[in-house]
């Protein structure tokens, strides 16, 4: 165990901030962290819209759920999955007249090169001591966002993300049993119950904790809450942005 792991596995979502800012340097360490991740094909397929102007934040907030940290945080990033820039790059490289296919593959790949570049700067955060939680809201009205951001064809915002140092203490939510997710050669569907019934009861007591005993919900019923598909609108909007998700 090092202090990397340590930070890691301390991981928890904050989401009530102090009113100390966020250092230009930490910032600017955070974004080169995320810079450096791993990235398929070199694409670098993700770009980052920090969020300055008090007005747009506040109807950003309005159109994730009203959720209040969003205003209060002392820093908040959009990150988008960018194929627009990758496709500018190679349009300078291709025949004249030939047009740049985008497929669904890439856009997987945008997706995930969001994903990890935005992780590593949450490591890098919490290793500065600061914290962070994701804002998936913000696929609410993907719509509204991307036109408040000025988001072109082949960009979409994937989640917000509030920086700051934290003023809370949650507890750290327990994970699934290792054996649940960590298979060898081939996937093992008689570990999957066994590891449900144990993280049913993990979560349980977490809840009722966390809540003071006021709710007590087990795995197997905050995921059965799920059932309804949210953001079914995703598909037709991707569409509407440019991707081809045939």
């Amino acid at each position: 165990m090092n202090e990397t792991i340590q930070v890691m596995l301390g991981h928890r979502s904050i989401r009530k901030f102090k009113e100390a800012p966020v250092a230009r340097e930490q910032l600017d360490a955070i974004i080169e962290a995320a810079q450096h991740v791993s990235t398929s094909s070199n694409m670098q397929a993700f770009t980052v819209i920090r969020i300055t102007d008090a007005g747009l934040r506040e109807q950003l907030a309005a159109l994730a759920g009203n959720q209040a940290y969003v205003l209060q945080c002392p820093e908040f990033l959009v990150w988008c999955a960018d194929l627009h820039r990758y496709e500018r790059a190679a349009a300078r490289a291709l025949p004249e007249g030939e047009e740049h296919r985008s497929t669904t593959e890439n856009f997987i790949v945008a997706t995930v090169d969001t994903a990890l570049a935005a992780q590593n700067a949450a490591v890098a955060a919490e290793s500065l001591g600061l914290g962070i939680v994701y804002i998936g809201g913000l696929r609410n009205n993907p719509r509204q966002v991307s036109e408040l951001l000025r988001l072109p064809q082949h960009v979409y915002p994937v989640f917000g993300m509030c920086i700051g140092v934290p003023d809370q203490e949650p507890l750290v939510r327990p994970r699934l049993p290792r054996e649940a997710i960590l298979h060898e050669n081939g996937y093992c569907e008689e570990r999957i119950d066994p590891a449900i019934d144990q993280y049913n009861v993990a979560m349980s007591n977490y809840m009722a904790e966390r809540t003071n005993g006021k709710a007590a919900a087990s795995w197997s019923e905050a995921m059965a809450a799920k059932k309804e598909a949210p953001r079914l609108h995703m598909r037709e909007f991707l569409r509407e942005q440019g991707f081809r998700l045939e």
